[in-house]
């Protein structure tokens, strides 16, 4: 597959095969703590080092449907997980926690004490609104009682909502960060180079920038979008499917319901007329021949006056 340079494709740095080249390079180490510090907002003399954990990106891996892309670090103590996510899924807060409880135990041997336990820190950066405030920045933790202490400073969330930039600027290096990575064209993107304050924004900037003339980058970045538009495509064909199937259930259920329905009125309306033909004779009651058609009586009143004169007669003849 190729991608023809002149067609005006950009390279996205919220792509998570994208985003990985940029930050999950050993050459690029300058950067990745960077942006773990300005967007944990730990000084950059605090952290004394930081080691990628998983480097590699194999073919195979980010070709495989609904694969997910994360750069997992070490940052001093610290099990550091950052994710691109650009779809959303109502059941994301239970996969950020799952996720989450897989890091902090992987490490654990058995019969080690848990205060070896590392603090595992999840940083979620968002395509899509999760939460109702409009703060693009929403740190999680677990809190307890009514001053709301920290229960553990072991766990953390942090999610990031980049559609949420620009509401509530708050001018802090962070949201450098976050506009280059949610940038989607060249002419933003040099922006930002021109722009920024940070200088290490700019040099991720430089590299995003020689990524658009970049062949191989730009096949992998187009396939993988492609991918992802595709996957959704088939997501929403089987919920429509689902529907469409769930309505024709429905209908042939309400069918089934519908003449069942209907038979039973036709055995009502041939006993109203019999037990109607022995109320007239005075062989029972109104009272009992309301009982017997499993009618009220007030029913079985107003079906004898609609059809007076016709209990004999057969169904398509009376009126």
């Amino acid at each position: 597959m190729n991608v023809p340079l002149d067609e005006g494709y950009f390279v996205k740095l919220k792509l998570d095969v994208v985003f990985k080249r940029v930050f999950g390079e050993q050459k690029n180490l300058a950067l990745t703590k960077a942006l773990i510090s300005d967007l944990l907002e730990i000084p950059r003399d605090e952290i004394q080092s930081v080691e990628i954990l998983n480097v590699e990106i194999a073919p195979e891996y980010w070709r495989q449907k609904f694969s997910r892309l994360d750069l997992r670090l070490k940052v001093d103590d610290r099990i550091v997980n950052v994710e691109m996510q650009v779809r959303g899924e109502k059941s994301f807060r239970e996969r950020s926690l799952f996720y989450w409880s897989k890091l902090f135990t992987q490490d654990m041997k058995e019969g080690e004490k848990y205060k070896k336990l590392k603090p595992t820190i999840c940083v979620n950066i968002l395509d899509f609104n999760l939460f109702d405030d409009e703060d693009y920045h929403t740190p999680v933790y677990v809190t307890y009682g009514k001053r709301r202490r920290i229960f553990s400073k072991k766990f953390a969330i942090h999610v990031f909502e980049l559609k949420k930039l620009g509401r509530f600027p708050k001018n802090l290096p962070m949201e450098e960060w976050l506009r280059l990575i949610n940038v989607e064209s060249k002419e933003e993107l040099m922006t930002i180079i021109n722009n920024t304050t940070v200088p290490e924004v700019r040099d991720a900037g430089l590299i995003l920038l020689d990524f658009q003339a970049d062949a191989r980058m730009r096949e992998e970045a187009w396939y993988r979008e492609k991918q992802m538009h595709d996957e959704a495509s088939e997501l929403e064909d089987a919920k429509e499917e689902g529907i469409e199937i769930g309505i024709g259930i429905g209908e042939a259920r309400g069918e089934a319901r519908g003449e069942a329905r209907g038979e039973a009125r036709g055995l009502k309306k041939g006993e109203f007329r019999a037990f109607a033909g022995l109320v007239d004779d005075g062989i029972i009651s109104i009272e009992q021949a309301a009982k017997r058609a499993g009618v009220s009586v007030v029913e079985f009143e107003e079906w004898m006056k609609a059809n007076a004169g016709h209990k004999d007669a057969p169904d398509g003849a009376r009126p």
